[in-house]
């Protein structure tokens, strides 16, 4: 049974387009070649690998089964391939990151700049994501999240200062109300609450020597991104449970005020990872000793 590289490069990019138009123009040939080639390599399989309707494609049973599998082995003919045209002296390749908004923001701002002018045929794709992504099964090189997130099969490369969240809220908000003194009282305030893509609320976990409290804080107001968080406190929403990095600027300018600051926990900083027990391509090895670099300054 040969299965060729063009029947599964089809396979992908048809799963990951989730429409035969799509991949077709992304691979440069008709819908119906594309449809042919995948038509013969379902009877080679003696499988149906898409379910298709007039409307939507979604993958079988078998289809998904078989895209965990391929997937990864089609990234590492495509770093073979890249590692090979590197051999000239001038790395080349792409490295897609599932990573927060706060975390790309950051190497975005420091390390990105210099890295993307010292490899210029190197390119780089941030998947700002507040899930827990499986990596490896969705088809990223590496992720960016805090070392206690980060699974234990993977090589994790630290950067940044330790995490510190805070608790701010704006004096017009403050103006006509009782600041809170544990937080316990945070629940007779209107606090501005985050919530995973998953669907489920962030709880507020604070501690102050050694002691930790989980609060189920209430609010009118729900997001899923930190910055808007900090936006609505700005506006005088109500009370943000946010990294301090993200408001330390507006603390200091009297535009926010911070919180039960003792209550304040800190978590281990932000790291890259990557699966160990894969050869990091080029880029990806690039990547990594940059930001090392930038971690050790």
């Amino acid at each position: 049974m040969r299965t060729g590289l063009p029947e599964l490069t089809a396979f992908v990019e048809i799963a990951e387009q989730q429409s035969f138009s799509r991949a077709a123009r992304s691979l440069g040939v008709s819908p119906s070649a594309l449809s042919h080639t995948i038509r013969n390599l379902e009877a080679k399989l003696d499988v149906r690998l898409f379910n298709r309707t007039t409307r939507s494609v979604a993958l079988t049973e078998a289809g998904e089964q078989m895209l965990l599998r391929v997937r990864p082995a089609m990234a590492d003919l495509e770093d073979a391939v890249n590692e090979a045209a590197s051999a000239r002296n001038r790395p080349s390749g792409s490295i897609r990151i599932s990573a927060s908004e706060s975390a790309a923001r950051l190497l975005i701002r420091h390390v990105l700049p210099e890295f993307l002018k010292r490899y210029p045929d190197i390119s780089v794709e941030f998947v700002v994501d507040t899930r827990l992504v499986d990596i490896v099964a969705d088809g990223f090189d590496a992720g960016i999240r805090v070392l206690e997130d980060v699974p234990r099969d993977m090589i994790a490369i630290r950067f940044g200062p330790e995490m510190r969240f805070a608790a701010v809220a704006s004096p017009e908000y403050l103006s006509d109300r009782t600041l809170p003194k544990t937080p316990r009282d945070l629940k007779q305030h209107n606090c501005i609450r985050f919530r995973f893509e998953s669907g489920s609320l962030y709880r507020w976990d604070l501690q102050y020597r050694g002691k930790s409290t989980s609060v189920d804080v209430e609010g009118q107001l729900t997001l899923g991104n930190l910055n808007l968080m900090v936006e609505a406190a700005l506006d005088g929403i109500g009370i943000a449970w946010v990294p301090e990095h993200l408001v330390v600027d507006h603390v200091n300018s009297g535009r926010l005020v911070h919180l039960l600051p003792e209550w304040s926990p800190t978590f281990p900083g932000l790291c890259l990872y990557y699966p160990a027990n894969r050869h990091p391509p080029t880029a990806l090895r690039l990547f990594a000793e940059a930001i090392r670099e930038w971690a050790e300054q």
